[in-house]
């Protein structure tokens, strides 16, 4: 299959929020109970990823010219980081990670932060990411990691 990874335009959004929704029902469903899923849902339809992508740098991963991931960056927070659960483990996760990481260090941002999800948690750290704390929105836990951009650091 022929990957792509790009800027995600408004064209995009009912493609992102089924890719969000799947992932939601499907992995995140796991480790938090229905009403927190539905209510993440909500934050997600169409047009919620629409207003999304006009006020970050929203990307997909593409596979066949079909949305299958996607993931943005709202300054130096890492948001909305899902891939469709039957391209999960597959590489596209990291790759979109690496595409927000190379912008980030272009923009000059030292430290890269992100809210992960419980289910996220394993695959932030295998990315050189490290809690900081955790926070609580209801019956929801998010777990605040960051990174340090190497470049930035390596240079003191």
């Amino acid at each position: 299959m022929n990957s792509q990874i790009r800027l995600a335009t408004a064209e995009d959004a009912a493609a992102i929020s089924q890719v969000i929704i799947q992932s939601l029902r499907h992995s995140n469903a796991h480790d938090y109970p229905p009403e927190v899923i539905a209510q993440v849902e909500q934050s997600f339809s169409p047009e919620a990823v629409g207003t999304l992508i006009d006020q970050r740098q929203v990307f997909v991963a593409t596979l066949d010219h079909r949305v299958v991931a996607t993931a943005s960056l709202d300054g130096d927070v890492v948001r909305s980081v899902f891939v469709d659960p039957s391209h999960q483990g597959g590489g596209l996760g990291r790759q979109l990670m690496a595409t927000l990481e190379s912008i980030a260090i272009d923009a000059k941002i030292a430290v890269l932060r992100v809210p992960s999800s419980i289910t996220a948690e394993g695959f932030y750290t295998r990315l050189g990411f490290r809690k900081v704390r955790d926070e609580f929105h209801g019956a929801e836990r998010t777990i605040v990691m960051e990174r340090r951009m190497p470049m930035l650091a390596d240079r003191g």
